[in-house]
């Protein structure tokens, strides 16, 4: 099984569209609590899933128990939280809905976790990875 995961700030439209042009990438799976703000651009949900369509012939689907709580995110980017606790309270979230038994492996392979973080360092979209891999076995990830 294989996911990916991608963040759209600091890239541009042609550099986003290009980097989900990969072999196996056959969805993206939007993993954001606020997926129509001014800040997300060519990734508002509506024109977001004209683009992917059009452009790569990939799906879009907007997976929100994947995201966090508006609670975890105001904590650490609006109040400069501290990136261990989010990490504790966000994987504490998942484990709470528990996403591996909701979530259909069929999406997760082949899907792309979008989120808005440039890299997936200190971003959910790892964590998520990170979490089903660890649930399920055998997943590669790649970070675009």
């Amino acid at each position: 099984m294989k996911l990916f995961t991608i963040g759209f700030t600091k890239k541009n439209a042609e550099q986003f569209f290009t980097k989900l042009k990969q072999p196996g990438l056959r969805r993206l799976l939007d993993v954001r609590l606020n997926n129509v703000s001014q800040l997300a651009g060519f990734t508002k949900k509506h024109d977001l899933k004209y683009f992917l369509r059009e452009i790569c012939n990939i799906d879009y689907i907007h997976v929100e128990c994947l995201a966090p709580t508006q609670d975890i995110l105001e904590a650490y980017k609006k109040n400069g939280g501290d990136w261990s606790v989010y990490e504790q309270e966000f994987l504490s979230l998942l484990e709470s809905r528990k996403v591996e038994d909701d979530i259909s492996m069929e999406i997760i392979d082949g899907g792309c976790l979008l989120c808005s973080e440039p890299t997936a360092e200190n971003c959910h979209r790892r964590l998520v990875a990170e979490y089903l891999q660890s649930r399920w076995g055998e997943i590669e990830i790649v970070h675009l």
